[in-house]
Order: C-alpha cells, then sequence, then structure tokens
C-alpha cells in the first residue's frame, strides 16, 4: 500500500547533512518526493510503500548524522502526488523561525586524513571542511542556514568546489564554508600593521612556526576568535605573556600536539581521553604530571592543567613538523575583557600584547570562547542511577562546540523568557516552547567591553531564533548590570530570582525534575532574600520557590570587595568573633599583612559592622582556612585561594574536622577551633586541608539526612561554584550515595554562575504556569 507523508524534522538538522542523509535513506527505502531547509527546520514530502515510510521515519529518529540533534519528528498524511524520484529543494524561508543552529565542530577524520595528503587538493589547507565539521555558529548570520546567511558569502565557490556543493552523495554537499586554496580564504602573518607573510599559506605558517619557536608572542585568529599563543616549553615566553596581559597566576589553557603530547604533562585516563578527543574538542582539566617540560609560570601552585587538542586544521598545520609540541592557547583579551574577534578590534586591542597577528580573512560574525570541562571520578549512585567507576563530566565553560545547541526542558515557556543571568561568569538564556537556549559564555560584566559583547549577543540570538521576549528573569542584586539591564526593557514582564534558587533551578531544569529537592547552593556571594549576601545554603526547592531550611553561620565581611580579593579579611572577621579584639592575643601569626593602623581599622569595621555586610558563603570559609594556612592572604583571579586548597589537600586523609549545632544557622567555631589547634600542633596544611574538604562533605550529609526526616525528601541537587572543586563534590555525592540519597548535580550546565540565566528562565516558566 503506497501512502504520501509531510514530515517535519526539528533540533539540529540544517548545516549537518541532513538532507544528503535523508536522500540517501530515500534511495535506500525507494522513495519519492522532496526535501528542504525552512525556518522550521528540515520538511520533506515522501512517497512510497507503507512499511517503507516507517522505516525511512524511524531511522532519521534513530540513525542521524553525526552533527544533528533531532529534537523531534512530527509527519501528517498527504494525497499521493506521484512523484518520478526524490529531489533536494531549494530552501525556503518563511515568517516563523523555528530551526536550531549546530555548534561550530572541530575538523573530522576525514578532513584531517585529506589535509596531511599530499594528493588531496586541499592538502595544508587551513580551512578544510566538510558537511561534519567546520565552523556554523560563529560565521551564521541568520536562518535558514544557507551560504548567502554566513560570512562565507564573500567567498564564490570556483568550479569544483562547486560540483562538490551541489552533489548529494558526496561529503560537502551544501557544507556551507566549503572553500578550497583557489576560491576560499587564506592566511596572513602582520607585525606593527603591517603584512609580513601572505600569499602561499604554507610559507605563512613556515615563519608563523619560526616565530613561536624563537619565543615569539602570536595573536591567532581561530573559529570564534583571537588566541594569544606562545611556546609552553619557554619560560621567558611564558612570563613575559604574563607581564604583558597582567595575568599573574591564573593558569594559561594549553593547547597539545595530539595525545601522546598531552600525556607527557598530565595523567590522561580512559575518561580524560574521551573528554580531549571529544568532537567538541573543550579544555579539559586534569592532573598534572610532577614532571613536563613546561614553563613554572603556565599554572603556577596548581595540580591540575587546562588541556586541549587542535580542532581546527590551521591548529594542526602550526603543530606539524614544528619543534614544540605544546603552545599556551589562552583568549586573546587583555585582563577581564571579552575575547577579540573582530581583525581592527583585534589589531587594536591586542598590539600591545602579541609580537605578530596569525591571521585570515574569513569574517567572525559571533565570537565564542573555548569551553571547559572536568572529569570527576564517582564510584556512587549519582544522578538517579547507579554508575560502578564512573566518570562524570561537567561543564564549566559552556561555549564553543556547545552553544548554541538548545537544552531540552520537562515544560513548556507558555511566554517567551529571556534571562539575564548574573555578574560573574554570565550568560544569558532564552525561552522559547520546549527548548531553552543557554549563550555562550560572555564574562565578568565588570567593564563597557563585556557588557556591549552581552547586548550584542542578546540581540543576535533573538533574531537568529526569532524570540521577542515577554518576560525578562533576572538576579535579585539591582546593581549587577544584568539586572540593570532588565530594568530598562519596556513591555516586558520582570521576575526576580534569588540567586541560590536559581543555581537549584538549573539542576532540577537540567534533570527534568520539578522538585521539591533538597537543594546545597555553595558558592560564593548572592543577595539573599534578608538583605544579607548568602553562599552556604541548604534550600527545599522546586522550580517555582524555595526555603531557607539552613545555612553557614553569617560573618561579617570586613571591606566587602576588598574581602573576596583579600581572604585573610574573611580569616580575620572569625578569629575576631571567636577571640576578641586583641590580634595580639590570638593563636596564630596572622595576618601578616596587617600594620597596626590596618588591624585597628578593621577591627573597628568588624565591630560597628562598617562596609561589613554579613555573609553565609561557602566560598568565603575555604577563603579563610585558605589564609589561616598562609596558602593565600591576597588573590588575582575568582576562588584562587579555594583552588590552592584543593590542591594542596592529602587525598589519603579521612578524619574530619566538627561543626556544632547545624540547624538553621550551621556552628561553625568548633571547626575553626579544630583548625587552630591543629596548626598549634604543627600538623601540615595537605591533612588540615583535607580534613577541612571531608568536615564539608559530611556536614552536608548530616543537614540532608535531617531534612530527610523532617521532611520526607530524598533526592538532593548540588550546584554553585564551591562544586567546582572535585574533591568536595566527589566526597559529598559518595557520602550521600551511601545515605541512599538520589543525588543531581550540573553537567551540561556549569554549576557556577554560567548556569543561573537557565536556572531563572526554568524558576519564571514555573512561576507563569503557576499562574
Amino acid at each position: 500500500m503506497r501512502e504520501r507523508r509531510r514530515i517535519v524534522v526539528q533540533g539540529i538538522v540544517q548545516g549537518v547533512g541532513f538532507r544528503p542523509f535523508v536522500y540517501g535513506l530515500a534511495q535506500q527505502h525507494a522513495l519519492v518526493g522532496q526535501v528542504h531547509n525552512d525556518t522550521a527546520g528540515v520538511t520533506i514530502e515522501a512517497e512510497g510503500d507503507a512499511a517503507a515510510l516507517e522505516a525511512f521515519t524511524r531511522a532519521m529518529r534513530e540513525q542521524p548524522p553525526a552533527l544533528a540533534v533531532v529534537e523531534r519528528v512530527a509527519w501528517e498524511a498527504l494525497p499521493l502526488h506521484g512523484d518520478s524520484a526524490f529531489v533536494i529543494d531549494a530552501s525556503q524561508h518563511g515568517p516563523a523561525k523555528q530551526a536550531l543552529v549546530s555548534p561550530d565542530a572541530a575538523v573530522c577524520d576525514d578532513c584531517r586524513r585529506e589535509l596531511f595528503d599530499p594528493a588531496d587538493r586541499r592538502y595544508h589547507y587551513p580551512f578544510i571542511n566538510c558537511t561534519n565539521c567546520g565552523p556554523r555558529y560563529s560565521i551564521i548570520r541568520d536562518v535558514p542556514y544557507d551560504r548567502p546567511s554566513t560570512t562565507m558569502a564573500a567567498f564564490r565557490l570556483c568550479a569544483a568546489c562547486q560540483q562538490e556543493y551541489d552533489d548529494p552523495g558526496d561529503r560537502r554537499f551544501h557544507a556551507q564554508p566549503v572553500a578550497c586554496p583557489v576560491c576560499g580564504p587564506h592566511v596572513r602573518l602582520v607585525s606593527d600593521q603591517q603584512t609580513i607573510a601572505a600569499g602561499q599559506d604554507a610559507r605563512v605558517l613556515a615563519e608563523a612556526q619560526r616565530l613561536l619557536a624563537d619565543g615569539a608572542i602570536l595573536a591567532i585568529k581561530g573559529l570564534g576568535g583571537y588566541h594569544l599563543a606562545c611556546d609552553a616549553g619557554n619560560a621567558a615566553a611564558v612570563a613575559r605573556l604574563r607581564a604583558r596581559k597582567r595575568r599573574w597566576d591564573k593558569p594559561f589553557a594549553l593547547m597539545a600536539a595530539d595525545l601522546a603530547a598531552a600525556e607527557t604533562v598530565c595523567e590522561v585516563d580512559a575518561a580524560g581521553s574521551a573528554a580531549l578527543l571529544d568532537r567538541r574538542r573543550p579544555i579539559v582539566l586534569l592532573p598534572r604530571r610532577p614532571v613536563g617540560a613546561l614553563a613554572p609560570a603556565v599554572a603556577p601552585r596548581l595540580n591540575n592543567l587546562g588541556l586541549m587538542l587542535p580542532y581546527t586544521p590551521l591548529h594542526y598545520l602550526l603543530f606539524a613538523e614544528a619543534p614544540y609540541q605544546l603552545l599556551v592557547m589562552t583568549s586573546g583579551n587583555a585582563s577581564d575583557e571579552p575575547i577579540a574577534f573582530e581583525d581592527d578590534d583585534a589589531f587594536k586591542r591586542l598590539a600591545a600584547l602579541a609580537d605578530a597577528f596569525l591571521t585570515h580573512d574569513r569574517a567572525i560574525h559571533t565570537r565564542v570562547d573555548d569551553s571547559v570541562v572536568r572529569v570527576v571520578p564517582l564510584p556512587a549512585a549519582v544522578c538517579g542511577q547507579p554508575m560502578a567507576d564512573y566518570q562524570l563530566p561537567i561543564t564549566l565553560r559552556r561555549a564553543r562546540g556547545y552553544a548554541p545547541q538548545p537544552l531540552a526542558v520537562p515544560f513548556e515557556f507558555r511566554q517567551p523568557v529571556l534571562a539575564v543571568g548574573a555578574h560573574l561568569k554570565n550568560t544569558f538564556c532564552l525561552g522559547k516552547g520546549r527548548y531553552a537556549l543557554l549563550s555562550p559564555h560572555i564574562g565578568d560584566l565588570d567593564n563597557l567591553e563585556t557588557l556591549l559583547a552581552f547586548r550584542a549577543g542578546v540581540t543576535h540570538l533573538e533574531r537568529l531564533f526569532d524570540v521577542t521576549p515577554q518576560v525578562i528573569a533576572h538576579d535579585l542584586h539591582p546593581d549587577y548590570l544584568s539586572s540593570q539591564f532588565a530594568f530598562e526593557a519596556h513591555n516586558v514582564r520582570r521576575f526576580a530570582v534569588q540567586h541560590h534558587h536559581a543555581h537549584i533551578a538549573s539542576v532540577l531544569a537540567e534533570h527534568g525534575l520539578a522538585g521539591p529537592v533538597i537543594g546545597l547552593a555553595f558558592d560564593g556571594t548572592g543577595l539573599g532574600a534578608d538583605g544579607t549576601l548568602w553562599g552556604g545554603e541548604f534550600l527545599v526547592a522546586d522550580l517555582a520557590g524555595f526555603e531557607r531550611a539552613a545555612y553557614l553561620e553569617p560573618v561579617p565581611l570586613p571591606g566587602g570587595e576588598q574581602a573576596v580579593r583579600q581572604p585573610w579579611r574573611v580569616a580575620a572577621a572569625w578569629l575576631q568573633k571567636l577571640y576578641g579584639d586583641d590580634w595580639s592575643s590570638w593563636p596564630v601569626n596572622f595576618p601578616r599583612q596587617a600594620d597596626r593602623a590596618t588591624a585597628a581599622a578593621l577591627r573597628q569595621m568588624i565591630a560597628q559592622r562598617i562596609n561589613s555586610p554579613l555573609t553565609s558563603s561557602m566560598g568565603r570559609l575555604f577563603d579563610a582556612l585558605a589564609a589561616l594556612l598562609g596558602l593565600r592572604e591576597t588573590v588575582t583571579y575568582e576562588g584562587q585561594a579555594a583552588i590552592e586548597l584543593e590542591a594542596i589537600a592529602d587525598l589519603s586523609t579521612h578524619a574530619a574536622y566538627p561543626f556544632g549545632q547545624r540547624r538553621p544557622a550551621v556552628d561553625l567555631a568548633p571547626l575553626f577551633e579544630a583548625v587552630l589547634a591543629d596548626l598549634r600542633a604543627g600538623i601540615g596544611a595537605p591533612v588540615i586541608s583535607a580534613r577541612f574538604h571531608n568536615a564539608v562533605a559530611g556536614l552536608a550529609a548530616d543537614v540532608c539526612v535531617e531534612l530527610r526526616q523532617e521532611r520526607g525528601l530524598n533526592r538532593v541537587a548540588l550546584s554553585g561554584g564551591v562544586f567546582q572543586n572535585v574533591l568536595l563534590l566527589a566526597r559529598t555525592l559518595e557520602r550521600l550515595a551511601a545515605l541512599g540519597f538520589e543525588t543531581y548535580t550540573n553537567q551540561r550546565v556549569p554549576p557556577n554562575d554560567g548556569g543561573i540565566a537557565f536556572g531563572q528562565a526554568a524558576v519564571a516558566a514555573a512561576r507563569l504556569a503557576k499562574e
């Protein structure tokens, strides 16, 4: 029996080889009809045997191309038409845009083989790509995803590329960035605004290699912006890059030539290898080997390195037969600015940082920074399912390769929502239908450049996905620039979402949970519902609301933001609370930085609560411990003290410090007394760090047991920047699993403030549904 169906496929189905895939399926099942891209996704009319149509439709769901993400397949019956063949039609434009855009993808194995095949016409061509790889989101201006809607519109295809582009059986059929040395973009080397090498790509790259080998710093134009690169084994070059960038301690990301090169500096197990080789090619945080040919200044005082493998043909060519195997590959920006991606702006902003620019003439339309992931070893039941010796990958920065892939949510946005995120590690989120579109990482909204990047990103994604927000969700803190953006919007409803509720909601929405759950929200600081600064929170929460069930005992934060930059101030506040105003009577020689005048001023600030807001922050508790141990009295980047505290922990230590009463405010005095007793007894910092981590994990488990007994809740959601700490996360989850809790953490969405916008959007949707 013959039938005809109109089939609409939605998801990431444009620019990923979906139409030639459908064409091949139609041939396989002897179907006639046509397929085309449109603003909804991919629309197919197929006619043939009923059983063949069923198999055809099932294959689209179950066996899509490598880069495709099929979210929905819907069909309806049509009258028979009697076509004679199956054809691929031109794209059609419609009033409503539903199509989703693919993230940028690392160069595929087929293209990499061709790149190094002397017989191939794209041999050593830095812009080789096909339907399965290459730039996507970073070059697209509009949908449907066709070449005229990308920055490749400036390059007219030669006859050979046009033939590949038009052939449904070719791997480059309708690969919009397709190009070759005859018709495509080329690289050039620039210094002091003057071109020093151009024309032949091989000659340009050879000169770039020579400069890197000689210790130069290059600004290299990548998929989503510029990197600053130098030989990671050249101590003078790395030190010079730190001085120029004014980035004194924060670790640099590295790019290794291949997996073997990565293994010379890091411990790479099966999970780490899989993360490095993932087609999205994120930066992966891996344990550092004690020896290795790295400059000391790459990642001072840390036992992990951020490592990635090449993901563009240009990267592979830079390593080909080079004397170096590891490059520093850090974002092309000055400290606290967004990554540079437009050539003129890059030449201006990076001129004082780079000795030369390795650039090219394929324009980047949207900046996209590198993504960062970390693998957590967990021999426990996590996320509702048993996982023996499971390696849990968590996303710390969601950008290139991941964004703007939509996140399916278990609810519907009844009105289009824009969630504008937090102040630090900002992202924003658009909610439409049953999808949440989380933007790539933008950064800390500390300056005009980052705010402009935020505004431009919102405008671009709203246009690309045809979203006109009717609701804006924002942080409870009115002074955040993201909140100010929300206040300026017209003709919208606004929902203020408490920071830590948004953290927990991000876990619920990611795992399809409605709640209620016990929520552990551990981070730096966020404005609480009572006007104080929260950060060590035990919530009972669902998507629509929350109750604060327990929290760390609040302590003054002397100097406010200054105390975040100088952790010794937080430690001093605790010592003054425990031992009074006479610093000379304190049981430790602390703080070394404070002279008599500083000590007197700080005592008065704490005692009279002058510019000393109360905080229950878990992040500041970690800071205080790091300062007491003499690890870090001042910080140069967010989380530095806690990161260094984790790095020194003795993993063989399983003893833990005590706490006092746990609810509603956790009494921290016994913890500090025990730490100071160990310091007086000469116990080493690694053991104290481990006992402290174990104490926090034990506290989390104890409070969850109390809340389960009281509320009957057995599900626990963990989120917040403190849970980027793998030692704390693993030991907390192990304890909770041993007690029979179902535990859920952020995986695809960052647990830090990069996931706040997703949580805000989920809260707004729940409140709308409740109405």
